[in-house]
């Protein structure tokens, strides 16, 4: 088990290596707590974060083990919406590491991964070929994985000899539903009693964590920005300015904006960000999927995104909480 199956373990290549190294998943959740804790945070961070990232140092072994201990996790927890939003999050991590690597951003280094070995990967290879300016997908495929939303209707789209036109990054967001598929797929599942019981206290963990997050949630003013917390305050200015925020941020603002009582034309308006990715990440966060939970100041907070707290916010523990304090 290496760093690349680490980055990607929904894939085969991750899934023949655990197999090869003959791991009993029974005896891992009894005697590995290592990957069990890191099982339960990735579960945590995709349903209050929108990340599976983590910024504790984690060995490729352990990342690896933690994916289908989450996905146990994930099919024991009894909470509306986990495994979409679980699935949705684990895809979003992905989409953020192979779009670095198909341009060459990468710093990460030990992986080689192209553009095709995905396409393989997914049985897309012969559905996609490379043109001038950008793709054509079978149209089966594109119907398929084509998020929903009106810039995806096939009515605005080149159709030619059953294929539709894309652009390199349109099929990047179609790889990263194919990747969401992917995790989704089997979820939940019934768990053996072996392997159930050993993470009941687990279990009851991350249910307490999701339940305690006692805020607001509606509020009978319409949304005053005056309100907003210094790290919405911030998250807001980086997105007008254009920024590239990460998975984690967007998801912060974007389900904060609608917690706040902004619909997706709002939420697009408010932050000047028109591009197809970002209001893709608005209909799926805040649209009828969701909408998803903002995080909380401890997530927040572990994912970087808490900055120049004031006095307020050393009484709150969520966002929400601030800002119906401060319009109060």
């Amino acid at each position: 088990m290496d760093t690349f199956h680490a980055r990607y373990p929904f894939l085969d290549a991750a899934r023949e290596a655990v197999g090869a190294a003959g791991v009993d998943l029974a005896t891992l959740v009894r005697e590995d707590r290592t990957v069990v804790e890191r099982g339960r945070e990735r579960v945590e961070l995709a349903l209050v974060g929108g990340t599976v990232r983590t910024d504790q140092h984690v060995t490729p072994r352990v990342e690896v083990l933690s994916y289908p201990i989450a996905r146990v996790i994930v099919s024991l927890l009894d909470v509306p919406g986990a495994v979409e939003k679980y699935a949705a999050a684990e895809a979003s991590t992905a989409y953020e590491r192979f779009t670095d690597e198909f341009e060459g951003r990468s710093t990460l280094g030990g992986s080689d991964l192209s553009l095709d070995d995905f396409l393989c990967e997914f049985d897309l290879a012969d559905d996609v070929r490379e043109t001038a300016d950008g793709h054509r997908v079978a149209v089966g495929t594109y119907l398929r994985l084509a998020p929903s939303g009106p810039e995806w209707a096939l009515v605005r789209r080149s159709l030619a000899d059953g294929t539709v036109a894309v652009t390199r990054a349109e099929l990047y967001e179609l790889l990263r539903e194919a990747c969401e598929e992917r995790v989704a797929s089997g979820l939940p599942f019934e768990v053996p009693d072996p392997i159930a019981d050993p993470l009941e206290p687990t279990v009851r963990r991350v249910t307490r964590s999701l339940s305690s997050r006692n805020y607001p949630r509606s509020f009978d003013a319409a949304p005053t920005p005056d309100a907003f917390p210094p790290c919405v305050e911030h998250l807001l200015a980086e997105a007008r300015a254009g920024a590239d925020l990460p998975a984690h941020s967007r998801f912060a603002l974007i389900t904060f904006l609608a917690g706040v009582g902004m619909d997706e034309e709002e939420i697009v308006e408010t932050t000047g960000r028109e591009e197809e990715s970002f209001a893709y990440a608005v209909e799926r966060l805040a649209g009828e999927g969701g909408p998803f939970d903002p995080p909380g100041c401890t997530t927040m907070q572990a994912l970087g995104d808490c900055v120049n707290p004031d006095t307020l916010c050393e009484s709150i523990a969520h966002p929400l909480e601030y800002y119906a304090e401060r319009l109060d």
